[in-house]
């Protein structure tokens, strides 16, 4: 099947999709107001194709979709937790498959989103890791998973998203060519505040580095899960590349900027990194650039058979950290009856379809 040539308008940031409509219109010698019917059809009623566009002349509908499309997912299945976690696994369409996860809490809505399909980072504790990798996702295509998923929340009574974290499958500093026009695209057209925006890396040192020189105040997750570098070299093998001094080097270039929120995301693993020799070097490296510490019971995968850490044992790093002025939290597990996890349902899925 020969693929589609036609612009995805999705992909393009709010200045770019004006510029494009106005030179379309203008070539058809439409006003100047079109423009403005199709970026509110786009960024405010979430239209799905360009038929939904009614208050457009029919003919004028036929030539968008002769000139463009709109990068749509098909929700190949849709799985809700006892505790209220939704999972997408959406089918996108050259029949690639990725995850979004909708978590709701008492006062927000979040919703998890890819950049990759598949991840090529093959850390041990994750099972997107697992599955591999397959292609970099398009800035439509990360920007589709959320007017899907907004779409879905606002039909199912979830109400409005309130923030959007970069954690689903994939490295997002790996795909930076899509992730920052995609930022620019939900912080601008959907008008998605930046600081309820973060972007998660394993430590791509130079994706840091550009999201630092960023005027927009996104928050960055760094995937730690070990305060020394011999350790973490064993979770996480970008450790080799980019080793521990030189992250933190970027992260305090990334603190520097001002504004800038850190997260350090710490899986607790039963017998692997949960020694309580490892609360003060962890410590240190938080204090150094301002970092919360989010404390994560590690959530079972296959093809390891590693436990989370028990409750007690997690409760005794958050105290010994909030005791050296560290602010810390134990994340709550959520989801698990759904393969929640990033990568589960998709690797399940690419099984029995195998």
């Amino acid at each position: 099947m020969a693929s589609d040539t036609r612009p995805d308008l999705l992909s393009l940031t709010p200045d770019e999709l004006r510029e494009t409509l106005a030179r379309h219109f203008g070539a058809r010698g439409q006003p100047g107001y079109r423009t403005d019917q199709v970026v509110r059809w786009i960024y405010e009623g979430l239209a799905a194709s360009f038929a939904e566009m009614t208050n457009l002349p029919a003919e004028e509908r036929d030539a968008l979709d002769q000139a463009f499309r709109l990068d749509e997912p098909e929700a190949a299945t849709v799985q809700k937790s006892a505790d209220g976690t939704v999972k997408h696994l959406w089918k996108l369409s050259d029949g690639e498959l990725v995850e979004s996860v909708l978590i709701p809490t008492q006062r927000r809505l979040t919703l998890c989103i890819s950049s990759q399909a598949g991840c090529a980072m093959g850390c041990t504790f994750c099972a997107t890791g697992w599955g591999g990798f397959d292609r970099q996702l398009t800035a439509g295509e990360i920007v589709a998973q959320y007017r899907a998923s907004r779409r879905w929340a606002e039909e199912n009574d979830y109400g409005a998203i309130s923030n959007i974290v970069y954690m689903g499958m994939g490295e997002p500093l790996s795909n930076r060519n899509a992730v920052h026009p995609s930022l620019t695209i939900l912080n601008q057209g959907y008008d998605v505040g930046a600081r309820r925006i973060t972007v998660s890396t394993v430590g791509v040192v130079p994706g840091i580095q550009e999201l630092a020189q960023r005027p927009e105040q996104f928050k960055l997750a760094v995937s730690l899960h070990a305060p020394d570098s011999g350790l973490r070299r064993e979770l996480i093998p970008l450790e080799k590349r980019h080793p521990l001094p030189e992250l933190m080097e970027a992260l305090a270039r990334f603190d520097a900027a001002g504004g800038k929120r850190i997260t350090f995301e710490y899986t607790m693993i039963d017998g692997v990194n949960d020694d309580l020799a490892l609360i003060e070097p962890l410590a240190e490296l938080a204090n150094r650039v301002d970092a919360f510490v989010n404390l994560i019971p590690f959530n079972p995968i296959p093809y390891q058979d590693w436990k989370p850490s028990p409750p007690q044992r997690i409760e005794a790093f958050r105290h010994a950290l909030e005791d050296r002025g560290v602010t810390a939290a134990v994340r709550e597990t959520r989801g698990r009856d759904i393969d929640a996890a990033c990568g589960q349902l998709r690797g399940h899925t690419l099984v029995q379809m195998g």
